[in-house]
């Protein structure tokens, strides 16, 4: 069996997607959870214990934030930012305190780090991260990952990650259906940036980070091209052969997520991923188009969810 992988969220969609393409290159893949069972250690063995010794450290965990079940109240934005941010406090002290640190540290972020905007494009030297609740977020999570100055043994590396495409869940697995029935039209006027990657790609990204000994710091995990709401949308009902009737209004979304939520689809950035593309690393699916096509290769009926 190969290096030791361990993975905090590894059970969700990436998570899950992430282990099977690590255990496919021939790492051993263990899952932080809350509950213990085979493959994995609890977080609050992690607390006590610290981490086994590994060669790579993976931190994804957090709560859906997008979870239409639960209503934008104080104490499901507590739950989002302590999910995220707390648990990967406690994954950095793990790693700084180890006596055999992991040789990689790899954190996720998130797009909403940057500004939205109808004009600027953001590479991963632009600002941000200081103007609302979800950039705000962002930055403690970034922030909550860096290890101590005198850390030289853990490469650091933060992927600020756009939507993430895939058959198995996600975002397209909550819009299937609306789309499916017509009802997929634009939210809001859908000029909106709209940065998204597909799972593969995404998954690849932290594989790249782990395995290439170059790569360290921010780097985007958003596909080259830019497309806004209306690109996005087009696409999807042309995929799926089905007209995009009703658009969604963006006082409706906002009634239903709470506005400063909403802002996940009402609003978007345009961003590029320079030091992604610099470090080396290609894409498996650049353009929306063949993402899309990949996605819905042998899904095009309604039982296909």
């Amino acid at each position: 069996m190969g290096s030791r992988v361990l993975i905090g969220g590894g059970s969700g969609f990436i998570g899950t997607a992430l282990r099977k393409m690590l255990e496919h290159r021939g790492f051993q893949v263990t899952l932080i959870s809350r509950t213990p069972g085979k493959d994995k250690i609890t977080w609050d063995e992690v607390k006590k214990t610290g981490l086994p010794d590994c060669h790579a450290v993976v931190g994804m965990q957090g709560a859906n934030i997008l979870n239409i079940f639960r209503r934008w109240t104080d104490g499901f934005k507590k739950e989002v930012w302590d999910s995220r941010v707390e648990t990967t406090k406690t994954l950095a002290q793990a790693i700084s305190e180890s006596s055999n640190p992991p040789k990689v540290w790899v954190s996720f972020s998130g797009v909403g780090y940057y500004k939205p905007s109808y004009v600027y494009d953001y590479d991963e030297d632009s600002p941000g991260g200081d103007f609302d609740y979800l950039s705000q977020l962002a930055t403690a999570w970034e922030e909550a990952a860096k290890l101590p100055a005198q850390n030289t043994n853990t490469r650091e590396v933060i992927i600020r990650s756009g939507v993430v495409l895939g058959r198995d869940g996600g975002a397209i697995k909550q819009m299937y259906f609306s789309f499916w029935f017509g009802s997929g039209g634009v939210i809001g006027d859908g000029m909106q940036f709209f940065p998204w990657i597909h799972i593969n790609d995404l998954t690849r990204l932290v594989v790249h980070a782990i395995e290439d000994e170059k790569v360290s710091g921010i780097l985007n995990g958003v596909a080259p091209e830019t497309v806004t709401n209306w690109d996005f949308t087009k696409e999807f009902n042309t995929n799926l052969k089905r007209p995009g009737f009703f658009p969604l209004p963006r006082p409706v979304v906002n009634f239903a997520l709470g506005e400063e939520r909403a802002k996940m689809l009402t609003e978007g950035q345009a961003v590029v991923p320079k030091r992604t593309l610099e470090s080396g690393f290609s894409f498996n699916f650049p353009k929306l188009k063949m993402a899309l096509d990949n996605i819905f290769s042998y899904r095009k009926g309604f039982w296909s969810y």
